[in-house]
Formats: C-alpha cells, structure tokens, sequence
C-alpha cells in the first residue's frame, strides 16, 4: 500500500490547502484523506476501506461532508492551479 499513498512532498502542499479550507488537523487527517483518495482510486465500497485508515464510517461522513461544503472542489481547483507534472 505505500507506493499508492501521498508523498511527504505532495502531503505538504495538501495539507496547507485542507488548513486553508478550514479543515481541522487532526491526529489522523493524513491517514483520513489516504482513505479517501485510496477509495477514489480503487472504486472500493466504504466498509472494504482497509482498516490501516481507520473507521470507514468515519471517513465516508467527512467525506460527504467535505462534498456537500464544496470543500473538494474548492481543494481540486487549488490543486489545479500548481499541476504536478
């Protein structure tokens, strides 16, 4: 599973953007997006999220709270102003 989580590098950059979305650092934020985006990538239901990410529930409320806030477009278009090529 590490070669498909976030760099250091890129985590950094995401998290200023999450902070700038007022979006709490918690203790487990990172892991909390590393399952977001894992299950993104993986097309998983939320419960077969592994559980090296914490609770699905969770992480599926944060989720749909980020969504209906808007808070991830606002976190992709950041992201697409400075593209990672």
């Amino acid at each position: 599973m590490p070669r498909l989580m976030l760099s250091d590098e890129f985590w950094s950059k995401l998290e200023k953007i999450l902070l700038q979305e007022a979006i709490y650092n918690k203790r487990n934020l990172r892991m909390t997006v590393e399952g977001m985006l894992y299950r993104m990538r993986v097309g998983c239901p939320w419960r077969d999220l592994p559980e090296a990410f914490g609770s699905w529930n969770s992480i599926y409320k944060r989720f749909n709270a980020w969504s209906l806030s808007s808070k991830w477009l606002r976190i992709f278009k950041a992201l697409s102003i400075d593209p990672d090529c």
